[in-house]
């Protein structure tokens, strides 16, 4: 659960991520872009395997993560990587393996939390810097809670409901309404980032 930043948090990126170690690293980012006051959060999504990422998708928040803690989930399993807030699933990325997709599923990783500067690029493309009379900058977080595989042992909870969950056809229906009201980034969608067509998992 996390609290963000509040008044003027532009330039400074909330962080809560999954990464392994090593240069062909994996990686699972949930990242709050901060901004000027009054204006909203942008919540940041990322998905890096064997060194690329590259699968950025955005959105703003229906609720002011500032004055109140909230529930960021990051639900990683074999097949999928979901993104919820407060359960309400916002991304799904799905293990397209079979059609030449690198997915995050053999190294690793650990859980990482920061508040970091960012003002070459976090608010407004890098156009809104950070303004350091603000300072400091404090985000909260509390009541972490895994349910995971150990590295390097045989404890693995493959009975355990999360190691083959996916969305149901409610939680399938929520996430699109989400992404449709609230999503303002889909690398899926940037034909100019992606001239030849969008990457593969894109038509999956």
């Amino acid at each position: 659960r996390g609290k963000l930043v509040p008044g003027n948090s532009a330039g400074t990126v909330t962080t809560f991520y999954l990464s392994s170690q090593g240069p062909n690293h994996d990686e699972i980012d949930f990242e709050f872009l901060g901004n000027t006051s009054g204006q909203p959060y942008t919540i940041h999504t990322n998905v890096f395997a064997q060194g690329k990422g590259n699968r950025e998708q955005q959105f703003h928040l229906w609720f002011d993560p500032t004055k109140d803690f909230h529930t960021y989930t990051i639900l990683w399993n074999p097949q999928h990587i979901i993104f919820s807030i407060d359960g309400i699933p916002i991304r799904d990325f799905k293990n397209s393996e079979k059609i030449g997709v690198a997915f995050p599923k053999n190294q690793p990783m650990r859980l990482y939390a920061s508040l970091w500067n960012a003002d070459d690029w976090a608010t407004q493309g890098g156009r809104v810097k950070t303004d350091w009379s603000q300072a400091p900058f404090v985000a909260s977080y509390k009541a972490f809670k895994a349910d995971a595989c150990i590295a390097n042992s045989r404890q693995c909870p493959t009975g355990a409901s999360w190691f083959s969950q996916q969305l149901d056809a409610i939680s399938y229906r929520r996430m699109k309404s989400v992404q449709s009201k609230f999503m303002i980034y889909d690398y899926c969608a940037d034909a100019n980032r992606f001239p030849q067509g969008p990457p593969p998992e894109c038509k999956a």
